[in-house]
């Protein structure tokens, strides 16, 4: 696992810092097609109206002996008339621009197809192989985790961003979500390649320990999910008031409407920010368990461990309001970005200006 007497491969080094460079690049290309495809929405609009409107049309004009009438709660009566259920084609009034284009569960009414969204997940893909290439081969650079400094974190922080992200777009379509995703992952491999440029090197003593393994690890995955929260809850934010702008008559941003309803996605914002409590709480308990063997003490009020704590009571704060039904809706939304820019605030300036016992040279602990 850490190996402090091996030498530093300086050729693997060098690929991985050129891998690092190549795939922030084409991150940054699937972020420009994220964006077109979000400005071009009203034309993927129209495709999913007229995909929904082309279904309707079918099942609206089924021959007599095979149309049945929907009951109340999801049941079928057989033997309906053609008055009852069947109407022709030319009647079909087409979709109002209040329908929903994409549910709850994410899924799209109409089969959701969007060429640019697609070319950029298979960019944004690409960008991942090449990524996690850097990565890998920076760790057997340098013959250990490749997760010991800021630089390190970041990089490997924006890997897992992506990874999750993808993952997810295997169950659920969360194209729409895109655009924030990698804009923040390009945001990461900016400021780790260009703000915190480290060299390959070898860890300094106090973190040659399995605990750094244990502990960054699930650090860097709860933050991953954390940060997909927080770009979920911009859009929840968005598309509330976009909500009540139509309810008052007036028009919004189009792209809104390829983004489920905001109380769907509060729902799907609270079920990942409780995976990723649990899995911050276990960062912070295996945080005091390594501060034992490390200095002595579980707990020591480094400016570190004082933020770890403090994003904790955020998202403690956000999961009791939000169960309690007492903060929902904007509130709520608010209470998880405040959590993710606790985050940032810890990884960056805490890491960078603050001294304290986890200060070699912006090394994460």
């Amino acid at each position: 696992m850490f190996n402090p007497t091996a030498p530093v491969n300086e050729q693997l080094a060098l690929y991985s810092d050129l891998f690092m460079l190549i795939a922030a690049l084409v991150y940054a290309a699937a972020f420009i097609l994220f964006t077109i495809d979000m400005a071009t929405a009203s034309a993927t609009i129209r495709r999913l109206e007229a995909d929904l409107a082309a279904q309707r049309g079918q099942v609206r004009t089924a021959p007599a002996h095979e149309t049945v009438g929907v009951a109340v709660g999801g049941s079928t009566a057989v033997g309906a008339s053609d008055s009852d259920t069947a109407r022709p084609a030319a009647a079909e009034p087409g979709v109002d621009a209040d329908d929903d284009l994409v549910d709850e569960d994410m899924d799209y009414t109409g089969g959701g197809r969007r060429p640019v969204a697609n070319v950029a997940v298979a960019v944004l893909a690409v960008g991942w192989a090449l990524h996690a290439f850097a990565v890998v081969a920076r760790g057997l650079a340098a013959s250990r985790v490749p997760w010991g400094n800021l630089y390190e974190f970041m990089t490997t922080g924006a890997l897992v961003i992506t990874t999750v992200y993808l993952l997810f777009l295997f169950r659920k379509d969360l194209r729409f979500v895109g655009t924030f995703v990698t804009g923040l992952v390009v945001a990461m491999m900016c400021a780790a390649t260009m703000g915190f440029p480290t060299p390959v090197g070898h860890l300094q003593p106090p973190l040659q320990s399995p605990w750094l393994v244990i502990h960054v690890s699930i650090a860097v995955l709860a933050s991953s999910l954390f940060a997909l929260t927080a770009a979920m809850s911009v859009l929840q934010l968005l598309q509330d008031r976009a909500e009540k702008r139509a309810a008052a008559g007036e028009r919004s941003w189009a792209f809104l409407r390829l983004v489920p309803a905001a109380q769907g996605l509060e729902n799907w914002s609270y079920r990942l920010n409780a995976i990723a409590f649990v899995m911050w709480t276990f960062t912070v308990i295996a945080g005091a368990i390594w501060a034992e063997a490390a200095w002595g003490r579980y707990w020591n009020w480094d400016t570190k461990e004082v933020w770890s704590f403090v994003i904790w009571v955020v998202y403690a704060a956000y999961l009791h309001a939000r169960a309690t039904r007492g903060w929902t809706g904007a509130r709520a939304a608010w209470l998880s970005i405040v959590g993710f820019l606790c985050i940032v605030f810890n990884y960056t300036i805490v890491n960078t200006y603050f001294p304290g016992l986890h200060s070699y040279a912006g090394l994460p602990g």
